[in-house]
């Protein structure tokens, strides 16, 4: 069974398990081999795949998002998270026009105004507005819908078993990977990999984590011997890079450059730092 149980992030909907593995387990080998790790056999790597969850319902033979715009945007989480993510672009793109004191009050202006900077970004380049927007709610539905959570939750535990040693989560997948960790303190799971991760955000992300009857948002997660949190100082959706304030001093962070694509999850994997994280976790020592 799989040694290295791997949980994507969002923008996922429209693959599959085997199409994520397909592109994680070459860019994972990679970082192994840049930190001179031993190897892993394909079958010690596994992906946990729920985003079809998130797939809009009667669309099957689609492989188009709805038509969507700013006005699909929730007040609340949804439209306070794009305004931190628009705030974190013009800080690390000048291309973004900052927003402004006035901006930052959550109206539909701001929110549209929010949409025009971010299509200016480096980032935000590739990002079709309807693929923004549904971002925006696969974030809202993990940390608000019980449902949604459950059944995520259940594919993940699915796919650990007694010979998981390293779970990696990138993006949302972060958020999941450390809930997760943190409700199975009986897992023999012995490290956990975060990249581009949200979990430092206080209020939209870290307030509302779920850790277990008795736990509080800041646990450490579960039997974890080593957290290695890398992300990219450009990657807006990782907005706090450092979650030691938050987590504790017990995790390790790592700052790398993944060039134009900083989000990108084979550019995570690829590095040393990554590499390292998982070949340690998977080692005897």
């Amino acid at each position: 069974m799989a040694r290295v149980v791997c949980v994507h992030g969002i923008g996922q909907q429209h693959v599959g398990e085997r199409q994520l593995y397909a592109s994680w387990r070459p860019a994972l080998a990679d970082g192994l081999t840049r930190a001179a790790a031993p190897p892993l056999a394909e079958k010690d790597v596994t992906c946990v795949f729920y985003g079809d969850l998130f797939r809009p319902p009667g669309r099957t033979l689609s492989v188009q998002d709805p038509p969507l715009d700013a006005s699909d945007i929730a007040e609340g989480l949804e439209s306070e998270l794009l305004l931190q993510w628009w705030a974190e672009a013009a800080r690390t793109d000048t291309a973004v026009l900052p927003p402004d004191a006035r901006t930052l009050a959550r109206t539909p202006r701001a929110v549209q105004r929010a949409l025009n900077a971010l299509s200016r970004s480096r980032f935000f380049a590739d990002v079709a507005l309807r693929s923004l927007v549904l971002d925006l709610k696969q974030v809202r539905a993990y940390l608000t819908d019980p449902a949604v959570r459950v059944e995520v939750q259940r594919r993940v535990a699915a796919a650990v078993t007694d010979d998981t040693r390293v779970v990696v989560g990138h993006s949302l997948g972060s958020v999941v990977a450390y809930e997760a960790l943190c409700a199975h303190p009986e897992w023999p799971t012995r490290a956990l990999l975060t990249l581009g991760s949200p979990l430092g955000i206080r209020h939209l992300v870290f307030d509302r984590l779920r850790v277990g009857v008795d736990g509080r948002p800041g646990d450490w997660p579960g039997r974890v011997e080593h957290w290695t949190n890398i992300a990219d100082a450009g990657d807006v959706v990782a907005l706090v890079k450092d979650l030691r304030p938050l987590f504790g001093e017990r995790v390790r962070g790592h700052l790398v450059h993944n060039g134009s694509k900083a989000h990108d999850v084979s550019r995570y994997l690829c590095t040393e730092e990554a590499g390292r994280a998982v070949g340690e976790g998977c080692g005897d020592g």
